[in-house]
């Protein structure tokens, strides 16, 4: 009884040793999403009123796990039975991605800015504005955890079952915790800076380094916004590249970066075209 108590501890111990192993690798693969998993959704989680940053970022960190819970075990299962549709859910995700950042090019260029006190007054008498920002980050949540579990499969497809199915799960779970958690900390640096401040009574290296925090996150936002719309046409260029043939050998002889974002920018200006154009066609009815 005893010796097969063991046996069982000794299964357990090497299955979480390739676990670990192969947790390590996917995650290695996926950092590169994960970085832009990071800007995007940075990116989406501010323009809120500082009482509500928290619950904003908590309600899309919900629809973060959700979405896993939904994508893992359906990845699993397509994997093991049509994997095919993997590539179309891939392409379908990327023309989302493509869209959404191109339409950020357009409303910057062609549409005027508001200023900060519009925005504070639109989400003060909008309720709709803030579930709409929520369910935009979702959605985007959604395709980049699509990527990212698909990327993490893949480098165990390989390996047992049950390897595949603890290694995916722990790479979305890493996934949701560490870019949210970044987020969440990037969005109170103001909040952060001003304790620094009040502590400090306005003088010493406390001040200067609460200062500098508050200073910053206009900053770090604008960068943000900025990297997040390119990370979104990086993103979709990648899995257009290496998901469709003839953008895999199209343009060869310039670096792979810059092809994707040309690819991703020129997939997303023809959505926004298409659904333009539909939305007058169908305006007419």
């Amino acid at each position: 009884m005893a010796s097969g108590f063991f046996a069982i501890l000794d299964d357990i111990t090497a299955l979480m040793d390739d676990v670990a192993v192969a947790t390590k690798i996917a995650t290695r693969k996926t950092a590169g999403i994960l970085g832009d998993d990071l800007a995007v959704n940075a990116e989406k989680a501010t323009g809120f009123l500082s009482s509500r940053e928290l619950p904003v970022l908590w309600a899309i960190t919900k629809g973060s796990f959700i979405n896993k819970l939904i994508i893992v075990p359906v990845a699993l299962l397509l994997n093991a039975f049509f994997p095919a549709a993997i590539q179309i859910v891939l392409i379908l995700g990327g023309i989302y991605l493509a869209y959404e950042g191109v339409e950020k090019i357009i409303e910057y260029f062609f549409h005027r800015q508001k200023t900060g006190q519009e925005v504070v007054e639109e989400i003060k008498h909008d309720d709709n504005a803030e579930k709409a920002k929520v369910k935009s980050a979702i959605t985007t949540d959604f395709i980049l955890s699509v990527e990212i579990v698909i990327i993490a499969l893949g480098s165990v497809a390989a390996d047992t079952l049950t390897t595949q199915i603890v290694t995916v799960a722990a790479v979305a779970l890493l996934a949701t915790v560490g870019v949210y958690g970044i987020v969440a900390l990037i969005v109170r640096m103001d909040d952060a800076g001003l304790n620094l401040i009040k502590r400090s009574n306005n003088k010493g290296s406390l001040y200067i380094l609460g200062s500098l925090l508050v200073k910053s996150l206009p900053v770090i936002i604008r960068i943000l916004s900025v990297v997040g719309t390119i990370a979104l046409l990086l993103v979709a260029g990648g899995i257009f590249v290496h998901n469709i043939n003839y953008f895999h050998h199209l343009l060869p002889g310039i670096p792979a970066t810059i092809k994707e974002f040309l690819i991703g920018t020129a997939v997303g200006l023809l959505a926004v075209i298409i659904f333009l154009g539909a939305k007058k066609t169908f305006s007419l009815f």
